[in-house]
């Protein structure tokens, strides 16, 4: 099995992007491996990295793509960082399922 960029938790799933902000469009990219080895989902926005743009258009891009409310998606870790942690609520399982779909694209 290849390696995954989250960790299911009892109530919600912890998910490390790399977010590349001021870029030409929004999109994810599908899950990657850094050069330190680290599992990531590639992120980019054309938000820019300032006042908390990028991390705002961000969750509404994840949001939008797991089909859940913005307000189930929160960054608990690098808000000033490329690499943030994401702590999605809901069913580990489902959202752990929608997180593998995205990661094949």
């Amino acid at each position: 099995m290849r390696e995954v960029p989250y960790s299911s938790h009892a109530d919600h799933v912890r998910l490390t992007v790399r977010l590349t902000p001021g870029a030409s469009r929004d999109g994810l990219e599908g899950f990657a491996t850094l050069a330190d080895g680290e599992c990531v989902l590639k992120a980019r926005v054309t938000a820019v990295a300032e006042a908390g743009k990028a991390n705002k258009a961000l969750v509404a891009l994840v949001a939008k793509s797991l089909r859940l409310p913005k307000s189930a998606i929160s960054i608990i870790s690098g808000e000033t960082a490329r690499k943030k942690i994401l702590r999605i609520d809901g069913d580990p399982e489902d959202v752990s399922a929608k997180l593998l779909a995205l990661g094949g694209s």
